[in-house]
């Protein structure tokens, strides 16, 4: 009997700091608004207010999930009012040529993003990448028993893949960042490791050493600078 042909990959992309300069764009404004809203409804100082958020961001992977634990944010709330950002279209680039790799790769494509969905959808819109993908899953996606569970959380990762009926060891995960990888990599799919703009900030204000982009761990598969790495060895 003939072999079963190849299961055909999947592909989940990162958008911030993975398909634009997010750093460059959004980064910045969003951090201030999210600082600005701590202070006005938790009524601490802005200096409370910014380590509260990077803590929150540290621990649990987004500054929201925090918020809602342990001070009652209510999340579509606090995402709205944070992601306004006047300007940002002005402020995103990425390039025709990123269009063209992604229209070519072959297999499924999606973006997968603990951004929320109107700002995604504002990104991939202006940059003209929304038509390259089969589906944007958000941070508003990304909830299990009515709480949300963000990347780098595994049991989301398992949670979409039985959603979309894929099985793990198809899909690849397209990232800026590590702790994302290293979850994605627990569940059983691929990595790929987006370096293309992380300079020396790194994602989210995080340090990473010049060093320590030319070495990857262990649960990276690859390190690339440009998409058009993936076509050279697909899947």
């Amino acid at each position: 009997m003939p072999g079963r042909p190849p299961r055909a990959t999947t592909w989940f992309f990162d958008l911030d700091n993975t398909l634009h300069d997010a750093s460059r764009a959004a980064f910045g404004p969003t951090s201030r608004a999210m600082a600005a809203y701590i202070v006005e409804h938790l009524a601490i100082s802005p200096d409370e207010a910014m380590q509260l958020r990077q803590r929150y961001w540290a621990r649990y992977g987004a500054t929201l999930l925090g918020l809602v634990r342990h001070h009652g944010v209510d999340a579509a709330h606090f995402l709205a009012e944070t992601h306004r950002l006047p300007g940002l279209e002005e402020r995103l680039r990425t390039s025709a040529h990123d269009r063209a790799v992604l229209a070519r790769l072959p297999g499924r494509k999606y973006i997968l993003t603990n951004a929320p969905r109107a700002y995604a959808l504002r990104v991939l819109k202006a940059l003209d990448l929304l038509r390259c993908f089969d589906g944007v899953l958000s941070i508003e996606d990304m909830t299990m028993f009515g709480l949300h569970r963000p990347k780098p959380d595994a049991r989301m990762f398992r949670h979409v893949l039985a959603r979309l009926g894929l099985r793990a060891s198809d899909c690849v995960l397209v990232e800026d960042t590590l702790e994302h990888q290293k979850a994605a990599r627990s569940v059983g799919m691929r990595t790929v490791w987006m370096q293309r703009w992380m300079k020396l900030s790194g994602a989210h204000g995080s340090a990473i050493a010049p060093r320590q982009l030319s070495i990857a761990p262990a649960y990276v598969d690859r390190r690339i600078r440009r998409l058009d790495a993936l076509l050279r060895r697909c899947g």
